[in-house]
């Protein structure tokens, strides 16, 4: 931008000169007494509501004779007298603060830049910087207000130019021009018209972040005053889009080639970031249209700190979407139509935040419904073949979101293949994408239970352990809601890929009840309560006690049905368990000793091969090395379990047991022979329950 002739005048911005400086001085130069107008206005009268003012083009220069034809000063001279009357005829104006002079002395200004034929953008600027620097020295009430006025009629011919030029005072961050940017949101004859030049200036200066922090604060300053976002209608969700990029270019810390690092000590003004303004502007934005709750639920999930940061703002994007949803579902359809164009657009950060709105909305089946679903799919399905990680989570969000929408079930065998291949991608947040969208799938009516208990079979079991505390959470969570929508056909036998799911999963479950993540503890505990009443095993109390208490007891009646009601599943249930012998989590471990101990304590003999008893024998006896006590106590009692069951197993055959039985009878020695092996005593656990019996009532031994 030009800065202009009048700025360069006198060696510095005109700006910096008062109008009541400057009229003086001209009017010494006309050989007039001071206090009166270059016009010859009379002190204490107002201007004439009868009379034209004259424009600042048509008062000839001093030292011009009108006969002798126009004046051919030298440029800069000129210029120079044109402005000076041009302020004394702005001062005359302010100093009754009438509303006619006002009114007089806007529409000089806004038609004399146009008649002298100068740069307008520059002439507009010394202007607006002769009005900052003569409000301050105004009187709070009529002069001050007047101003104002002459500034607001100046934005309504020269919008694009009184935004220029009071964004560049703004830069340092100017006081005056802090206080003209309300003034002109109040006008509701200009504030449209001041707003989609402060969009524009936004979009333009993208990257340049003195230029876009003041663009923004403007912004901020303007929605703020109450009645001013009515003038967004039209644009709205055009600008709430360009905040929320704005963030997501903070966030990464996008700049232009040549643009400053940062702001230096004398440019930082107000100690508010960059990032908070945009935010601040973002809340005016939504509180102003009546989405207060919009903000609200943003604070309280945390969205708004998610948005500014590098590596969560699309969370806080998805958060946003929701909340909109939720409370302000009359801009979605707007949103929507924005965003959709930006979704192929070059610069990472317009096309991620596009991407992130276009998933989140989905949850709104009128804003889904804009767009034919087999284009959704397609969209959808093309995003998983990128190789970008997070536009694979984007577009797994997003098929989760459309299943949540009734009617969409039937392109089930169109979101399968790609929700069950995400289930092996190695980023935690893809897989959680993908189980949080085959839970809604199931949520909906008549989902297909069964063919998803046949695909997840070979993968979820290996989920319910994998090291990342929530996909292990979600996991387990996954097959609680897959047990409790098949519960009806488990009762009656029936769900056979179902029924082995839950077999296969049942010992992982009852160890996890000790994992040391609490959520993944929990989300056991409830897919172990859904499993109990869906097969009708009773045990639900033994499992609650189980989950949160030390209780031996507890667990030995848990084994003891598992083992009598599968006794053919009793070799799959102690190979499950030897496998967490070895667990790095000394939890587990300890948990695993104990568990194993029980369930070889209720095993019939005969059930178990030898070869698995001599595996389940040495793995219990590398634990006695074990640096944890627990540990070491606990497999020493499960390896006795193992002992017995090895011994009892070493009977005689049929023929020679029959013999046996008849001699030990007659002998009345039959009780002592077959007595029941001892139960497995294990000392209680050091690891810290989830509960503690005082916090139920109890407060010690002392309790009645």
């Amino acid at each position: 931008m030009a800065w202009g002739a009048w700025g360069q005048a006198r060696g510095g911005p005109v700006g910096a000169l008062t109008l009541t400086a400057l009229a003086e001085g001209i009017q010494a130069n006309q050989g007039q007494t001071p206090g009166r107008s270059a016009l010859g206005r009379q002190p204490g009268h107002g201007l004439e509501p009868e009379s034209e003012p004259k424009s600042a083009a048509a008062i000839p220069a001093p030292g011009c004779e009108a006969p002798e034809g126009p004046c051919q000063d030298p440029p800069s001279s000129r210029e120079e007298r044109a402005l000076a009357d041009l302020a004394a005829y702005t001062a005359a104006c302010l100093e009754e603060a009438g509303f006619v002079g006002t009114q007089a002395t806007a529409l000089t200004l806004s038609s004399a830049p146009e008649a002298r034929g100068q740069p307008l953008e520059a002439q507009v600027y010394a202007l607006v910087s002769g009005l900052l620097a003569q409000v301050p020295s105004l009187a709070e009430g009529r002069p001050r207000r007047a101003a104002l006025r002459v500034l607001s009629a100046l934005a309504r011919e020269h919008a694009r130019e009184v935004v220029c030029a009071l964004l560049r005072s703004s830069l340092p961050p100017d006081r005056a021009a802090a206080e003209l940017w309300p003034s002109l949101s109040r006008n509701q004859c200009v504030n449209g018209q001041v707003l989609v030049q402060l969009l524009w200036a936004l979009k333009e200066q993208s990257g340049r972040e003195l230029e876009a922090l003041a663009a923004t604060r403007a912004l901020g300053e303007m929605l703020a005053v109450s009645g001013c976002v009515g003038a967004t209608r039209g644009f709205y969700p055009h600008l709430l889009l360009l905040l929320v990029t704005q963030l997501h270019q903070l966030a990464r810390g996008v700049r232009a080639p040549g643009s400053p690092k940062g702001l230096g000590p004398s440019q930082r003004g107000p100690p508010h970031s960059h990032a908070s303004c945009a935010v601040e502007a973002l809340k005016a934005l939504l509180t102003g249209d009546g989405g207060r709750m919009v903000v609200t639920c943003m604070e309280q999930a945390g969205g708004w700190r998610r948005l500014v940061g590098a590596h969560t703002h699309l969370e806080g994007v998805l958060l946003l979407a929701s909340a909109m949803v939720a409370h302000a579902d009359h801009h979605l359809r707007g949103l929507f139509a924005n965003l959709l164009p930006q979704l192929r657009s070059p610069d990472d950060t317009q096309r991620l935040t596009a991407m992130a709105f276009f998933a989140g909305l989905l949850q709104s089946r009128p804003t889904a419904r804009l767009l034919r679903e087999e284009v959704i799919l397609e969209r959808l399905r093309a995003w998983q073949l990128d190789p970008e990680p997070t536009v694979r989570w984007l577009g797994l969000l997003g098929l989760g979101h459309l299943a949540l929408n009734r009617g969409k079930v039937r392109h089930v065998s169109r979101l399968l293949p790609a929700l069950l291949g995400a289930l092996g991608e190695g980023d935690a947040r893809l897989v959680e994408a993908a189980l949080g969208a085959l839970g809604r799938l199931l949520l909906q009516p008549g989902a297909p239970v069964r063919l998803l208990s046949a695909q997840l079979g070979p993968r979820l079991p290996r989920l319910l352990d994998d090291a990342r505390e929530s996909v292990r959470a979600s996991a387990v969570g996954l097959l609680g809601t897959l047990v409790r929508r098949g519960r009806g056909g488990l009762r009656v036998g029936l769900r056979g890929p179902l029924r082995k799911l839950v077999l296969q999963s049942v010992v992982p479950l009852l160890l996890r009840l000790q994992d040391p993540s609490r959520e993944a503890a929990e989300s056991s505990e409830w897919t172990l309560a859904r499993c109990d009443q869906a097969l009708r095993w009773g045990l639900l109390e033994d499992t609650v006690t189980v989950a949160h208490y030390d209780s031996p007891e507890a667990l030995s009646r848990i084994c003891h049905c598992l083992v009598q009601q599968y006794p053919s599943h009793t070799p799959s249930f102690l190979s499950q368990t030897q496998g967490y012998l070895r667990s790095p989590q000394t939890p587990l471990r300890w948990a695993a000793a104990v568990l194993l101990g029980f369930l070889v304590h209720h095993t019939s003999p005969g059930r178990v091969n030898q070869d698995l008893l001599d595996s389940l024998f040495q793995d219990l006896g590398q634990l006695q090395s074990d640096p944890e006590p627990a540990v070491v106590a606990a497999a020493h009692a499960s390896a006795q379990q193992v002992a017995l069951l090895a011994r009892a197993q070493a009977r005689p055959r049929r023929r020679s047991r029959l013999l046996l039985h008849l001699h030990l009878l007659r002998s009345g020695l039959w009780h002592r022979r077959w007595s029941p092996r001892p139960p497995p005593v294990y000392p209680n656990s050091p690891f810290q329950p989830r509960s503690v019996i005082g916090r139920w009532g109890c407060l010690g031994p002392g309790c009645a």
